[in-house]
């Protein structure tokens, strides 16, 4: 008789643990998108990546501003967000002790809590202008040529990138590594010197093997490079080093020697044009343009020291089916913390993404407190994202802060999706690998702006300050 009336009891509760089931799945589902997180830099630098109060989505409407999220309209697929890490910041890093690398590494590059999860790195085949001194990765003494590349090596970076590397690698495998040189050996050029001059052309074929035991090395120590650009800043032969390499010599170097040279040696390594300013679309064009380049192309790379982030799409719907990336842009000592926040997520940020960019990355990831390392003739203004003094404290400068507002929340494989730019607030949205919904908000004007952002029917008010940014996450 008692088990009569238990079972009795359960089937006149099924329905109503249906009915809180139900219940609970619905709330689950409204929760997803009832509520959004957000985090705010704002110029006076009281508040940096700060986390605010909850905001909740309603039915409720007023005459704000709006932007609008709308998640069906889908663009392109992100590969990262980072900056480049440099001999000068790879040297930074491991001057810190054990603990303190360990915590930071973590900090940067692990997507914990705490943590700003940077998800793609940019660095230099051989010396760029933030390494202590000029190198490459087959120096012969002056006079004498190596064809075969027998005295191929890696050099200083086997001190200090390769490691600093290898423990990044430990904590996030799957990190984006793009490699660029800024010269090649100087005994493959017409100046015989670092700075400036151009690649002679009997030395194409052997400058695609360097390129092919540079992947090949990296290889044997870990390290996979994803993608590589032919040359970094090819119209800018005044740094040092540097290499001048007009648009049609890239397109033969590539179509005739790198690209074959990659097939043959089974590299999956993308190659990537260009590397340089939005002033000058028509020098990527050239390369796509042209019949032998093109199949070994992925895509074309910009910075944005002049023209305008709008050639990215110029570029992409000439040849929308080649990608289109982001890879440098500095913060220079001599601005300010509010002008580089505003300026650099409006346009590296927003701006790269709403113009098809699968990447955004900063200049220089570290330095010391007084911008060094750098080369002879090379940049000592450079701004790195963290200042690492000689006592081993480290200072979160704006460039940490720009990166971190989409690296911490837009991991690799999010999708942008379409947002309105309303007024001053420059913005660009994305839907991640897990189903959330990420907006990046910058406030373009000279006062504060109160708005809503609309999703799914249903809409949040929320504020803020001028030049201020934000990013919401439901």
């Amino acid at each position: 008789m008692k088990n009569i009336n238990k079972k009795l009891q359960i089937l006149l509760l099924l329905p109503l643990i249906a009915v809180q089931i139900k219940c609970g799945s619905s709330k689950s589902v409204v929760s997803n998108s009832g509520k959004a997180e957000s985090w705010i830099t704002t110029t006076d630098e009281t508040s940096k990546l700060k986390k605010q109060d909850g905001l909740v989505f309603n039915s409720e409407t007023n005459s704000n501003q709006t932007i609008e999220i709308n998640p069906s309209q889908k663009f392109q697929t992100i590969e990262g967000f980072g900056f480049s890490l440099t001999g000068g910041s790879a040297q930074a890093i491991m001057k810190l002790d054990k603990t303190r690398k360990e915590a930071l590494l973590q900090e940067l590059f692990s997507r914990k809590k705490d943590a700003i999860g940077l998800s793609y790195l940019r660095i230099s085949i051989g010396a760029s202008d933030l390494n202590e001194k000029v190198f490459s990765y087959d120096d012969v003494p002056e006079g004498q040529t190596d064809l075969k590349l027998e005295h191929f090596n890696l050099g200083p970076d086997l001190n200090d990138v390769i490691p600093v590397l290898q423990d990044i690698l430990k904590i996030n495998p799957k990190i984006k590594i793009m490699g660029s040189p800024w010269s090649p050996p100087v005994w493959m050029k017409d100046n015989g010197s670092s700075k400036g001059g151009s690649l002679q052309p009997k030395y194409y074929e052997v400058y695609a093997q360097y390129f092919v035991k540079y992947i090949q090395a990296m290889k044997s120590h870990g390290i996979v490079i994803d993608a590589i650009t032919p040359q970094n800043e090819p119209l800018h032969p005044g740094n040092n080093p540097s290499l001048l390499m007009l648009a049609e010599q890239q397109a033969d170097f590539i179509g005739n020697h790198l690209g074959p040279a990659f097939k043959t040696a089974g590299i999956k390594t993308k190659i990537v044009v260009y590397d340089h300013n939005c002033n000058k679309p028509e020098y990527p064009l050239t390369i796509l343009k042209d019949a032998k380049a093109n199949p070994f192309v992925a895509g074309s790379a910009f910075h944005l020291y002049e023209g305008d982030i709008s050639a990215l799409t110029a570029v992409h719907d000439a040849f929308p089916n080649k990608d289109l990336y982001f890879t440098e842009q500095y913060t220079g000592s001599g601005s300010s913390f509010e002008s580089d926040l505003k300026w650099s997520v409006k346009n590296v940020v927003i701006g790269s993404m709403r113009n098809w960019s699968k990447n955004a990355l900063s200049w220089g990831l570290a330095n010391d407190e007084y911008y060094k390392p750098f080369t002879p003739g090379g940049c000592s203004t450079c701004k790195g994202a963290l200042m690492i003094d000689q006592n081993q404290n480290i200072k979160r400068e704006v460039g940490y802060y720009i990166i971190a507002h989409a690296s911490k929340f837009v991991p690799e494989g999010s999708v942008r999706i379409e947002s309105n730019v309303s007024g001053n607030l420059h913005n660009v949205a994305f839907k991640t690998p897990e189903g959330k919904i990420v907006l990046i908000v910058e406030n373009d004007g000279t006062s504060g702006e109160t708005f809503n952002i609309k999703y799914n029917q249903k809409q949040i008010s929320t504020s803020l300050n001028a030049g201020a940014v934000a990013t919401y996450v439901w």
